[in-house]
C-alpha cells in the first residue's frame, strides 16, 4: 500500500482571488436584492464562508446536508437529505453552494426538490466543476475552477473526512 501524498492544485491565494471575483459577480448581479445561500454540508462551508464575506448585498444562509457517497471516491447515485432546511425559500433569491460538482446527480435531484419550494430564482454555484464526468445536465451558474478527473481535497474537500481543513486545493496521490 502506498503512502497517500497530497500535490497542491490551487494555491490558497489564487483560490482567495477567485472567490473575491465570484463574490463582486454574484453582488452585481443581485444589486439592490437580497440573497439567500444554501450550503450544502460538509464539503460547501468553507467555500460559503469565504464567498459569503465578499457580497456586497445582504446575505442570509441555510444550510442542507445530502448525500450521495460512501466513503469511496465515486458517486453511489443514490441521494439521501440528511438534514432539511431550516426556512422557507419561497420568494428568496437562492443560491446553492457546492465545493464540487462531478456526476450531477446530486445537484440534478437537489435543485428539482428546491424548486417545488418557489424560490424567486434559483442558481448554482460551484468551487470546482468536474465536467467530463457529468451523467446528468446541470446548469452552473457561478464556477470557481473546471479541474480535471482527479481525487481533490482541502478548503471543504475530504478524502474519508480528511484533509477538509487544507487552506489550498490538492489532489491526493497514492490511493487506489
Amino acid at each position: 500500500m502506498m503512502e497517500e501524498t497530497i500535490r497542491v492544485l490551487v494555491p490558497e491565494a489564487e483560490a482567495a482571488k477567485r472567490i473575491e471575483e465570484i463574490g463582486r459577480q454574484i453582488s452585481d448581479d443581485y444589486a439592490g436584492r437580497q440573497v439567500h445561500l444554501i450550503c450544502i454540508l460538509k464539503g460547501g462551508v468553507f467555500f460559503m464562508c469565504e464567498l459569503a464575506k465578499r457580497i456586497t448585498v445582504p446575505v442570509s444562509m441555510d444550510f442542507m446536508s445530502v448525500s450521495s457517497y460512501g466513503d469511496g471516491t465515486s458517486s453511489s447515485g443514490i441521494v439521501k437529505i440528511a438534514k432539511d432546511l431550516d426556512e422557507t425559500l419561497e420568494g428568496k433569491d437562492v443560491i446553492i453552494v457546492e465545493d464540487i460538482i462531478d456526476s450531477g446527480r446530486t445537484l440534478y435531484y437537489l435543485m428539482d426538490v428546491l424548486k417545488q419550494r418557489k424560490p424567486k430564482s434559483l442558481r448554482l454555484c460551484t468551487l470546482l466543476d468536474k465536467p467530463q464526468r457529468r451523467v446528468k445536465d446541470v446548469k452552473v451558474d457561478y464556477v470557481g475552477y473546471e479541474i480535471p478527473d482527479e481525487f481533490v481535497v482541502g478548503y471543504g474537500l475530504d478524502y474519508a473526512q480528511k484533509y477538509r481543513n487544507l487552506p489550498y486545493i490538492g489532489v491526493v496521490e497514492g490511493v487506489e
